[in-house]
This record gives C-alpha cells, sequence and structure tokens, in this order.
C-alpha cells in the first residue's frame, strides 16, 4: 500500500487491475484456452466456472471448519482469494465488475441484514402478485 492511498482505494486498485485481466483473457478478446487457465474456464462456459464457484465455496467452510478446531486461519484466507477469484471470472463473463459488487454492498451499508432480507421478501411478493 503507498503512503498516498487509502486501504478502500488499494483494494478497489487490486480489484480493478486482476478483473482487466480476466477480461483479457476472455476467449473474445483473444484469450487463449491453450495458454490461460481464465480463458479455458470462459472458453467452457458457465458450468465450468460455476462448478469451480461452489468448489472453492466449500472449501471456504472446510478451511473455516478447521480453524474451528486448531487450523491455520491463513487457509481460510487462501480459500476465499480463490473464491473471490473465480467469482471474478462469473462477474466478468456476465458483463459485471467488482466495482458493481462494491456498490450493492455500499448500498447495503447501514441497512440491518434483517431488514434487507424482509424487504427483498416483499418487493419478491409484490412481483408475484403482478406477475
Amino acid at each position: 500500500m503507498s503512503s498516498n492511498t487509502t486501504p478502500a482505494a488499494d483494494l478497489q486498485d487490486a480489484l480493478s487491475r486482476l478483473a482487466a485481466v480476466i477480461e483479457s483473457r476472455k476467449p473474445a478478446n483473444g484469450g487463449d484456452p491453450e495458454k490461460s487457465y481464465v480463458s479455458r474456464l470462459l472458453h467452457k462456459g458457465p458450468d465450468a466456472f460455476l462448478k469451480k464457484i461452489g468448489e472453492e465455496a466449500t472449501e471456504v467452510v472446510m478451511a473455516a471448519k478447521d480453524v474451528d478446531h486448531g487450523g491455520d486461519a491463513s487457509k481460510v484466507v487462501y480459500e476465499v482469494a480463490d473464491l473471490w477469484f473465480h467469482s471474478m471470472i462469473a462477474l466478468a463473463h456476465y458483463g459485471l465488475s467488482p466495482a458493481d459488487v462494491v456498490a450493492e454492498l455500499a448500498r447495503r451499508e447501514g441497512t440491518s441484514g434483517i431488514e434487507e432480507k424482509a424487504l427483498r421478501k416483499v418487493a419478491a411478493r409484490a412481483a408475484e402478485e403482478k406477475g
């Protein structure tokens, strides 16, 4: 982290740089599935990277459970990094970016999780009644 930026800015910069690399690896942007893991996952389609997201989420849970029993907490960080990375591949596939996720988290800031979930239920019911 440079002395001129905040941790939040450094995080956003790191995510933006990684998103740009992922974007460059899309087959449509010249990414070669023979040379790039990201390009290979994107070339195979959603089932490939969605499966990886599921696997990585499970590994986060397993690492956290291990910590509860004396395991190394740094493994949780490692597995969450894998989960974020694969989630960023999904974001890129669907034309989204980490900035979209950050904006959604900012939108939710200050809102109770219980309240937010209740509001989603109300919106879903209203949509069902219309449709």
